[in-house]
C-alpha cells in the first residue's frame, strides 16, 4: 500500500472539489460510489480510505457505506478506514467502529479536524505495517516488563517501541489487567524522557474534590488543610511522563483544565496565580469506550483527539495463545522467592488448565493465582487444584497441525456463510479467496452437496 495514498468515497461532487483543494500532502483518489471504490481499493491499494456512509443508491440512508465499509475491510484488512457521517448519526459511528473502522468524522466537514484524523490513520497504517512485520519475521517483544510472544502482544509492542521515539500522546486501551501500566511504563523508559520520572495516577481512585489538587497542586491555605505548597503529579513529572491511568473516569470540569494544559503546557496551582510552564509526555489509559463517552457527552472530543494521537489496544490474554503459560513461568520463580519457598514448577495438569482457561481478569487474574498456589502448595510441583482450575484431559491431538488447521478452516467458512446470509460472491471476497475454491472448501468440510 502506498503511504500517503488516501481514497475519499465520496457521491457529493461539491464535497470532492473541496477536499482535492484542501486535503494537499496526500495522493488522493476519489470515488463517487461503492462498484468504484472497491475498483480503486484493488488497483491503486490506497493506506486509508475516507468513507462517507450515504452513498448511492441510498445516499439518504447508510446501507450503502456499511456494505462498502464490509467489502473493504474483507478485500483488504489492513486498510484503514476513517467514516464520514451527519451530526445526527452517532449510533452509526459507533456501529462502523465496532464493524472494523478506525475513526469517524461529523459532518459538516471541519477540514483542520478532518486533516487531523486522516494523519492519525496514516500513521497507526505505518505503525501497523512495521508490526506486521516484525511479527512475520518471529520477533520477540524486548519491552521491559512484558512477557509473551503471540503475534497480537508482538504487534502492540512494535508499536509502543516506534511511538517511544515520536513526541506524541498515547493513548493506551485494553480490559482490566492485560498490562497498560506496564506498557506506559515500556514507552517512558524507551523514549527521551527516561532520563525524567514517570509518574503514575489512577483517575478512578481517587475522590474528584481531591483529584484536581493532586494533579494540579496547591498553595498554602488554597483549602483547608492545605497548611504548605504542593506540587501537583503533573510538576513532578516535568521532564518525564505522566501517566494517567482510566482517564475515562475523569471528571469533565477537570477534562477542561486539563485541556488548558495539553494545549498551552502552563498550570497553575490551586489558590496560586502564577502560571508554571511544563515539558513533559502525556500517557493514557482506559478499558473505557471513549467515543461513545464523547457521544453521551461525558468526555470532551477535543481533549480526546489531544489525548489519543495515537492508539494502542492491548489484547486481552485469552487472546493470546500460548502467552499465558509463558508469563506463569516467567512469574513463578519471583513469587517463590517473595514467599521465600523453595523453586517450584508447574505440574502438566496445571500448564493444560493454564493454556485451557479463559482469563475473564487477564494478567492480573494469573499474578494472583499463581500467588495463591505458591502459597499453598505441598510439593515442589503446582498442580491446577493449587490455581484453582479445573483439570483439562490431556488432549494431545488438540496440537495436531492439521487438525488444528482443519478446525478453523471450517469455522472460518461458517462464519462467513452466516455473515453473508449464504451469498457465495460475498462470503467468497470475505474469505479472500476465489467461488470455485469456496465451492470446493465447501464439499471438502461436507457444508454443500
Amino acid at each position: 500500500m502506498s503511504g500517503n495514498r488516501l481514497l475519499v468515497v465520496e457521491d457529493d461532487r461539491g464535497l470532492q472539489r473541496q477536499l482535492r483543494w484542501q486535503l494537499d500532502g496526500f495522493e488522493l483518489l476519489q470515488a463517487g460510489d461503492r462498484a468504484e471504490a472497491m475498483s480503486l481499493l484493488v488497483t491503486r491499494r490506497p493506506a486509508v480510505v475516507l468513507l462517507d456512509l450515504g452513498l448511492p443508491p441510498d445516499p439518504s440512508g447508510v446501507s450503502e457505506g456499511f456494505l462498502a465499509l464490509e467489502q473493504i475491510l474483507a478485500a483488504r484488512p489492513a486498510t484503514r478506514v476513517v467514516v464520514m457521517t451527519g451530526r445526527e448519526g452517532r449510533e452509526h459511528a459507533l456501529r462502523a467502529i465496532a464493524g472494523g473502522a478506525l475513526d469517524f468524522h461529523a459532518k459538516p466537514v471541519d477540514l483542520a479536524v478532518l486533516r487531523l484524523v486522516l494523519e492519525r490513520a496514516f500513521f497507526v497504517s505505518t505503525l501497523e505495517a512495521e508490526a506486521r512485520a516484525a511479527a512475520a519475521l518471529g520477533e520477540r517483544p524486548a519491552l521491559p516488563g512484558v512477557v509473551g510472544a503471540s503475534p497480537a502482544l508482538v504487534a502492540a509492542c512494535r508499536m509502543i517501541e516506534r511511538l517511544a521515539a515520536a513526541e506524541v500522546s498515547v493513548l493506551i486501551t485494553g480490559e482490566s489487567g492485560t498490562g497498560k501500566e506496564v506498557m506506559a511504563r515500556a514507552l517512558h523508559e524507551r523514549s527521551r524522557r527516561r532520563t525524567g520520572r514517570f509518574v503514575a495516577i489512577n483517575c478512578a481512585a481517587i475522590p474528584p474534590t481531591l483529584l484536581e489538587a493532586e494533579l494540579f497542586g496547591f498553595e498554602r491555605g488554597a483549602f483547608t488543610g492545605a497548611l504548605k505548597r504542593t506540587p501537583g503529579r503533573l510538576e513532578l513529572a516535568q521532564g518525564g511522563t505522566l501517566f494517567l491511568d482510566e482517564i475515562g473516569d475523569l471528571p469533565l470540569e477537570l477534562q477542561a483544565k486539563l485541556l488548558r494544559f495539553v494545549q498551552e503546557r502552563v498550570i497553575e496551582r490551586l489558590g496560586g496565580r502564577e502560571e508554571i510552564r511544563l515539558d513533559l509526555r502525556i500517557v493514557c489509559a482506559t478499558h473505557r469506550d471513549l467515543r461513545r463517552a464523547m457521544f453521551e457527552g461525558r468526555f470532551r472530543e477535543d481533549l480526546y483527539y489531544r489525548l489519543a494521537e495515537v492508539e494502542v489496544a492491548l489484547p486481552p490474554l485469552r487472546e493470546r495463545p500460548g502467552d499465558a503459560v509463558l508469563i506463569a513461568r516467567h512469574l513463578l520463580e519471583a513469587y517463590a522467592r517473595e514467599q521465600g519457598r523453595s523453586p517450584v514448577e508447574l505440574g502438566a495438569d496445571a500448564l493444560r488448565a493454564i493454556d485451557g482457561h479463559g482469563w475473564p481478569g487477564n494478567v492480573r487474574e494469573l499474578q494472583n493465582r499463581l500467588k495463591r498456589a505458591v502459597l499453598l502448595a505441598e510439593g515442589r510441583k503446582i498442580t491446577a487444584a493449587d490455581l484453582g482450575l479445573a483439570p483439562v484431559e490431556a488432549e494431545e491431538a488438540t496440537l495436531d497441525l492439521r487438525r488444528v488447521r482443519e478446525r478453523a478452516e471450517r469455522e472460518a467458512l461458517v462464519r462467513a456463510m452466516a455473515r453473508t446470509g449464504g451469498n457465495i460472491s460475498r462470503a467468497a471476497a470475505l474469505l479472500g479467496v476465489s467461488r470455485p475454491t469456496l465451492y470446493d472448501l465447501l464439499r471438502q468440510h461436507r457444508l454443500r452437496d
